[in-house]
């Protein structure tokens, strides 16, 4: 959303801000130096404001998307943000519930503008692509000559479980033919741990380094779990790289398997490995999916293109019938908000009685396993050494309950 910001900020007549609901971190703001002609402002001065168009851009910036003052309001989806978590996270419940606010949708993925209107029919949804940056990821006339070890690329942070990043690393480590790993990562400290010698971590780096690195490697791969579009594999092919990748949501909006990429099935790490080893051998099939790899980036719309669908996207949801009520909009996120604060109070409550119970069984079944433990066992069976150890056992487990809290 910022590149799309930053080119309509370009444009007479459009005044353009970034709301920041939270604390700036200046980590979050590598690769996008030019912001001179955005406004950017906290949330405080927000409330000072009045907008023609809100728009939030993650399902936590609704929170504050309905406390500002606007003539309508609309949801920047990139994708189903409620896959981000686990199963017993509270973010999971508290996104899925923002896809119910009366907003009008705006979205990168073409699968996401259809679900969208199977879930919410009554809202507008406007499917605007992400573009590319041309002048940084330039399209060469050919791919570089790949010569000695298959070069093999990865990017992503370690720590997000659905970037399948460590999966990944394990993946090419089962290859049998030579290559040369570099892993792109925020913090290539926790990643050297996993790579092996000769291989290495960088990072974090700006767009114009990353399109640098694209451009000395063959392959990208990526094993995402969840995503919209990912940028990466696009952003490989104008740089001349192939890429091999899971079937993750949006794979399908460029990536055509066998022709310019390769797909492999779903941890199937192996599978992986002996895809790699293929490329590795075969260069002349290498060759041929970098070729069409970079026919598919010509024909990849730039984001000063892509920027004029924003812009009609957003002059007409100006110009639409409101969406609900903004009333109903502050009300609604205000008890998401509030069910996904009580909600994962009681996740830790849950998680430190799951502890606590683990603990206690231990300590119960190392009772069970001494001389006394195995004597008791043996005296349970009788009625009457039942009733004498009674007030023992009782005192026992309060005992073993408080050892275990």
């Amino acid at each position: 959303m910022v590149e799309h910001c930053r080119r309509l900020a370009r444009l007479p007549g459009w005044e353009v801000f970034l709301v920041l609901a939270r604390e700036r971190d200046e980590r979050d703001w590598i690769g996008y130096p030019e912001l001179d002609r955005i406004q950017v402002i906290d949330r405080d001065q927000a409330l000072d404001l009045s907008f023609d168009v809100a728009v939030a851009t993650w399902w936590e910036t609704t929170y504050t998307l309905f406390q500002l003052r606007a003539r309508r309001y609309a949801f920047f989806i990139q994708s189903l943000e409620d896959r981000f978590y686990l199963a017993d996270q509270a973010g999971r419940l508290a996104a899925k519930l923002t896809f119910d606010l009366p907003v009008a949708f705006i979205t990168e993925a073409a699968w996401i503008k259809r679900l969208l209107a199977r879930l919410r029919p009554d809202a507008p949804c406007f499917w605007v692509r992400n573009g590319i940056d041309k002048e940084v990821f330039k399209i060469p006339s050919a791919p570089p000559v790949s010569e000695g070890p298959l070069r093999i690329l990865v990017e992503g942070p370690l720590a997000v479980w659905f970037k399948g990043v460590a999966e990944t690393i394990e993946a090419i480590h089962r290859m049998v033919e030579r290559h040369q790993l570099t892993v792109v990562t925020g913090d290539p400290g926790a990643v050297s741990p996993l790579l092996a010698e000769g291989d290495r971590a960088v990072g974090p780096l700006t767009q114009r380094e990353l399109a640098q690195l694209y451009a000395s490697h063959d392959v990208l791969v990526k094993l995402s779990r969840v995503e919209g579009v990912f940028g990466p594999p696009l952003e490989a092919f104008h740089c001349g790289a192939t890429a091999v990748t899971t079937p993750v949501t949006g794979h399908d909006e460029y990536i055509d398997h066998g022709y310019n990429a390769l797909i492999c099935d779903w941890d199937d790490l192996t599978g992986v490995g002996r895809t790699l080893d293929l490329l590795a051998r075969n260069r002349r099939y290498l060759t041929y999916l970098r070729y069409n790899a970079l026919r598919t980036a010509a024909s990849w719309p730039s984001w000063d293109q892509q920027s004029q669908f924003m812009q009609a996207a957003l002059l007409s949801i100006a110009r639409l019938p409101r969406v609900g009520s903004p009333l109903l909009g502050k009300r609604l996120t205000e008890d998401i908000r509030a069910n996904a604060a009580f909600h994962q109070q009681h996740l830790v409550e849950r998680a430190d009685f799951h502890r606590r119970a683990i603990r206690y069984e231990r300590l119960v079944l190392y009772m069970r396993q001494t001389r006394t433990g195995k004597i008791a066992a043996q005296l349970a069976g009788k009625q009457a050494a039942r009733r004498l150890a009674r007030p023992f056992v009782k005192a026992l487990r309060r005992r073993l309950r408080n050892v275990a809290g």
